[in-house]
């Protein structure tokens, strides 16, 4: 069986910073001060880049790890799902709906972080892609907006505006888009990729 050898090169690092940063994000987004609300966004948006930057590193320079296959989609799901989660803890959408989504996407990743560490990748799809893609979108809608509500001079002129953006009904529509894609895609990934998942069954039971 492949070993999985942790490698903190400059990506794997970034990559840890992201996971470190999720509960600090977190514990400034549901905090009652306005001030700490502003610098949840702040620390999001330097978490999430560091996704984008320890990307680009690994490619331009060659940094390309098993260890880091492994880590960096996780670190993603970690990001995401507490940003859902604590939107949940805030009343802003509905529970059943995250949970679906979060289940889904740590279900999908450790199968491919598996697959991946027993040299048996498996493929995503761009419906994938997309079902990421609007997961952020929605996340960041969510998170500029409640932290926009929360800057007097803001909501002073666009209270109304900001109000009608963040009502239960815009959120629960987005939310309900966003958890079709992803069964939908979760579906789609296990079936496409069946065969791949039917031969590591097969490897687990030959290496007991």
């Amino acid at each position: 069986m492949p070993k999985l050898e942790l490698q903190l090169n400059l990506p794997n690092q970034l990559t840890l910073l992201r996971i470190v940063l999720t509960p600090v994000f977190v514990l400034l987004l549901l905090s009652s001060s306005p001030l700490a609300l502003q610098a949840s966004l702040v620390v999001f948006v330097i978490a999430a880049l560091t996704d984008w930057y320890d990307g680009w590193i690994a490619r331009k320079l060659g940094y390309v790890s098993r260890w880091g296959k492994f880590l960096d989609p996780l670190a993603d799901k970690v990001l995401s799902s507490a940003a859902l989660l604590a939107y949940v803890a805030l009343g802003l959408v509905s529970a059943w709906m995250v949970w679906i989504i979060v289940a889904r996407d740590f279900l999908i990743t450790g199968l491919r972080a598996y697959a991946e560490f027993r040299d048996r990748p498996v493929v995503t799809s761009r419906s994938a892609q997309a079902k990421t893609f609007s997961e952020f979108v929605v996340i960041y809608y969510v998170l500029i907006l409640y932290v926009a509500r929360s800057i007097p001079s803001v909501h002073a002129g666009f209270g109304p505006w900001i109000d009608a953006l963040m009502h239960y009904d815009v959120l629960f529509g987005m939310m309900l888009l966003v958890t079709i894609m992803t069964v939908w895609t979760g579906l789609a990934y296990l079936l496409d990729n069946r065969k791949t998942l039917r031969n590591m069954y097969e490897s687990i039971r030959t290496d007991r």
